[in-house]
């Protein structure tokens, strides 16, 4: 009961807009275009995660979640990640579902909750169901394509920036309303 009432409090949260909307030409995806709720696309690209001198995860059967406002999130099948690297820990918080996080370990380089998954996500989520998102500012690189990616700012977010995408993103300071 608490996970619906905290769900339902975060579905009907005013939202804002910010000023100023970069301006987008043909090659380019605005955040602001994106729906709200959230949705699941399918990814045409490969998807490659790298942690210290390993890739972790290489798929070409990911997929992406959008939401107004935010870079995507990247999820990955299971069976396209080196999971024998990955340690699941008690964290856990609400989005598409009650999130559970991940910790990587390679050699003596630890990263801690540095992915997340849905073990039951949410009616519309299906698709991320048994796939894996990764941080992508606590791995040490992210590949759409041979397209390296930024980071969303804030230690809440794990959407990944890459050339194409124009914003302002949600991450920046005062843009929790967004």
């Amino acid at each position: 009961m608490k996970y619906r009432l905290e769900r339902k409090k975060w579905q009907e949260l005013k939202r804002e807009r910010p000023e100023q909307i970069d301006d987008t030409n043909i090659d380019q995806e605005s955040v602001w275009n994106y729906p709200r709720p959230p949705r699941v696309e399918v990814v045409s690209e490969t998807i490659r995660v790298d942690f210290n001198g390993l890739v972790i995860a290489n798929s070409n059967r990911a997929c992406r979640v959008i939401e107004t406002a935010n870079p995507p999130c990247y999820y990955l099948p299971f069976e396209d990640i080196r999971m024998e690297y990955l340690i699941l820990g008690d964290l856990t918080s609400l989005c598409e579902g009650i999130a559970q996080y991940w910790s990587i370990q390679v050699g003596e380089k630890y990263s801690p909750n540095a992915a997340w998954f849905y073990r039951k996500p949410e009616k519309g989520f299906e698709g991320i169901k048994d796939h894996l998102a990764f941080f992508a500012g606590k791995v040490d690189g992210c590949y759409v394509g041979n397209t390296p990616v930024q980071p969303q700012s804030g230690d809440y977010y794990g959407g990944w920036i890459t050339p194409n995408l124009t914003g302002p993103f949600k991450g920046e300071p005062r843009s929790e309303l967004w």
